[in-house]
C-alpha cells in the first residue's frame, strides 16, 4: 500500500514489531528464538513464497517432530514407522493400510461429529489414546467430544516413511529470522511505526482508512461479551550441549502438564551452539491480559462470531484482517495472501504492478 502511494501509520502496543512471530536472540547462549512459540513457514503459493524471499533469505528447514508416548519415543505425524514401532510390526504400505482400516479403524462410525469420533474412525482407540487424546485435552483444555470433527481433518496420517510434518513444496526458516523481515517490509519512508503504542478510538478519525488486526471483540470494547481463545504459558530454560535432539518433542501422556518441548537451536540448524534453549508449553484458558493464540470457534463462539461479524459489516473505513481480526486459526501463508489480495483491491495500481 506504501508502494501504491498511501501514507501509513502503524500502531502497535508490543516493544517490537513482527508480534507472534517476532525472534530474538538468547544474550546467555546466542540462539535464535522463537519468543511466542516456534514458527514454520510452508506454503503452495509461489507469488507469497516469492514475497516473503524479497524481504529475508529463507533456508530450508524441514519439521519433523517426535512424541514421547509412555517409554518410548515416536515419529510424528503418525506414518508407516509410527505405526509399525507402535505395533511391533514390519508392515509394507499396503499391509499397514489394510491393517489400520480392518483392524483398528471403527467404521461403524459413518458419519464422525465430533474429534473423538473421528478419530476412531480415522486411527482406532489404541493410536487415538497414545498420539491425539491426552494432547488434544491439555491443547483445547475439554473432552474431544466437545471438539469439531474438523481439527482433526488436517492432521495427516501417512503410510510411508515421510516424517515431514508439512507437505508443502516450499518450507522454510529465515535465516536471521522473523522480526528482520518484517522490519525490512516496514522499511519504507511512506510507514511510520509506533511501538508500545495501544489503539484508541480517536485514531479512526485521523485517517482515511483503519486496518484493524487486534482482536475482532477487542474494537468493539468486548461489549457483546468475550470471544473464546487459548493461551500459551512458556517454561523457559537453557542447557548446555542438545536436551532433546530435535525441535520439537510432544508429550501425550496426560501426566505431563504440558504440551510440547521445543529445542529453537534446532529450528536454525544452520548454526552452531554450544548451549540451547527450551521452552515447556502449556496451554491454558485465555484471560482479558493474556495473549490469544488460538481461536476455539466452537457453537458459543460461532454464535457470539456472527453478532460481531454483523457490526463490523456495518463499520464504515474499517477493514479486518489477520487470525485475530478475523477470529480464524490462519498460518502465515494464508495471512499474507489475504493481506495481498485485500492490497490488491484496495490499490489497483498494485495489482497492474
Amino acid at each position: 500500500m506504501a508502494q501504491a502511494g498511501h501514507s501509513i501509520k502503524i500502531a502497535d502496543a508490543r516493544l517490537h514489531v513482527a508480534g507472534n512471530c517476532h525472534t530474538e536472540r538468547c544474550s546467555e547462549t546466542g540462539v535464535l528464538m522463537h519468543v511466542y512459540g516456534p514458527h514454520i513457514f510452508h506454503i503452495g503459493d509461489r507469488e507469497v513464497w516469492d514475497y516473503a524471499n524479497g524481504f529475508a533469505q529463507f533456508l530450508p528447514y524441514r519439521n519433523r517432530a517426535k512424541n514421547t508416548v509412555g517409554s518410548a519415543v515416536y515419529s510424528l505425524p503418525v506414518n508407516l514407522h509410527t505405526i509399525n514401532q507402535f505395533f511391533g510390526k514390519t508392515f509394507r504400505a499396503d499391509e499397514a493400510r489394510a491393517f489400520i482400516e480392518e483392524t483398528q479403524a471403527d467404521r461403524g462410525i459413518t458419519d464422525p461429529q465430533n474429534f473423538e469420533e473421528q478419530a476412531l474412525r480415522f486411527v482406532g482407540p489404541a493410536l487415538y489414546e497414545a498420539f491425539f487424546k491426552g494432547y488434544t485435552e491439555k491443547q483445547w483444555g475439554c473432552s474431544p467430544q466437545d471438539l469439531p470433527a474438523s481439527i482433526l481433518k488436517r492432521l495427516p496420517l501417512r503410510f510411508n516413511y515421510d516424517d515431514n510434518y508439512f507437505a508443502h513444496p516450499f518450507q522454510g526458516v529465515p535465516k536471521d529470522g522473523y522480526t528482520p523481515m518484517v522490519e525490512a517490509i516496514l522499511d519504507h519512508p511512506a510507514i511510520d511505526v509506533h511501538l508500545t503504542t495501544p489503539y484508541t478510538a480517536d485514531m479512526v478519525d485521523r485517517a482515511d482508512h483503519l486496518i484493524w488486526t487486534g482482536a475482532l471483540d477487542g474494537y468493539f470494547g468486548t461489549r457483546l461479551g468475550r470471544l473464546g481463545y487459548r493461551t500459551l504459558d512458556f517454561g523457559r530454560f537453557t542447557h548446555k550441549g542438545d536436551y532433546q535432539g530435535c525441535a520439537v518433542m510432544n508429550y501425550g501422556d496426560r501426566a505431563e502438564p504440558y504440551m510440547r518441548i521445543t529445542e529453537h537451536k534446532h529450528f536454525a540448524p544452520w548454526e552452531t551452539h554450544e548451549g540451547s534453549v527450551l521452552y515447556r508449553e502449556f496451554s491454558s484458558a485465555c484471560g482479558p491480559d493474556d495473549i490469544p493464540y488460538y481461536p476455539i470457534r466452537m457453537v458459543k463462539e460461532k454464535s457470539l462470531l456472527a453478532r460481531y461479524e454483523a457490526l463490523a459489516a456495518q463499520e464504515e473505513g474499517v477493514s479486518f484482517l489477520g487470525r485475530l481480526g478475523t477470529y480464524r486459526h490462519l498460518d502465515m501463508d494464508v495471512t499474507i495472501r489475504e493481506a495481498l489480495d485485500f492490497s490488491a483491491g484496495f490499490c489497483p495500481r498494485l495489482s497492474k504492478d
